[in-house]
């Protein structure tokens, strides 16, 4: 890079892109609405950047990302409803308003003046509490026959299991949560007892509704062990690839196809590659 660019330049290029005149088709073309599909996919390129170590890539996807939020912004001050100072300005406050262990009176001049020392659990905590002060007061100045809940502005189009993470996360922050990891582990048992009694059943419908127990189960479980499931299916997955790859090229190299295996040959196969594994470990 020859020259070092500022946020101004970014946003610069932005406006000059979704020019009437000069522009491009393809930016002027686009709404916030459309947008949303390719910044998702932005954001699943910066976890896989940061997961495979590629810190080229991480700066190129990071880059993919800002001028995501970059995009939003310009089309936002197209249409009237808010400049992209207005989005730097909302989330200084709120980190300002959030920390008051580093800000104690929200501002950047107090850095550096606080007597409140915590760990990073309670910081954790008080975050939470602040959040839900926020909701309350939201709620008290919105619609008088809103009932507010905890469980407010978690988006219905979150991953599932993020969104199941996250409505488990608010419920305990108000105390409807176990308090022990062996009471979540025998919900998950219960609900594994409850699908397998339904297989039973047949009905389709009903074992559908109980694997999504399971599964929500699963997900407490994994809150509980301080794991991200997502992650942690991510892991799993790329385990199983790895895995799998290796029994494709053992198959190759005997000279047969997967498929002309049974499952003896096949659990033997998987077997094989796992001690590969194991011994590459030792």
């Amino acid at each position: 890079m020859t020259k070092e660019y500022r946020i101004e330049d970014l946003l610069s290029l932005m406006e000059k892109l979704r020019d009437p005149q000069f522009g491009c088709s393809w930016d002027r073309k686009q709404s916030l609405r459309t947008l949303t599909g390719y910044t998702l996919e932005e954001v699943y390129e910066v976890i896989d950047a940061v997961e495979t170590g590629d810190d080229a890539q991480l700066q190129d996807e990071l880059g993919d990302l800002l001028f995501q939020v970059v995009f939003y912004a310009q089309i936002a001050k197209e249409e009237g409803r808010f400049e992209f100072s207005a989005v730097i300005g909302s989330i200084t406050e709120k980190l300002l308003r959030r920390h008051p262990h580093v800000f104690p009176d929200a501002s950047l001049e107090s850095f550096g003046n606080s007597e409140l020392a915590l760990n990073a659990e309670q910081v954790a905590q008080r975050w939470e509490e602040i959040k839900n002060e926020e909701r309350a007061q939201k709620a008290d100045s919105g619609d008088a026959g809103t009932k507010p809940s905890v469980l407010d502005d978690i988006p219905s189009s979150l991953p599932a299991l993020d969104r199941a993470r996250k409505l488990q996360k608010r419920a305990a922050s108000v105390g409807f949560d176990w308090r022990e990891v062996q009471g979540v582990i025998a919900k998950v048992k219960e609900e594994l007892a409850e699908l397998e009694a339904e297989l039973g059943q047949g009905d389709q419908q009903r074992i559908e509704q109980e694997f999504g127990d399971l599964m929500f189960s699963c997900v407490n479980l994994a809150r509980h062990l301080q794991i991200d499931p997502e992650s942690s299916l991510r892991g799993s997955n790329r385990k199983f690839e790895a895995r799998f790859r290796g029994i494709e090229n053992l198959a190759t190299d005997s000279g047969e196809g997967l498929k002309a295996l049974d499952e003896s040959q096949l659990n033997a196969l998987w077997n094989q590659v796992k001690a590969t594994e194991i011994d590459s470990v030792k």
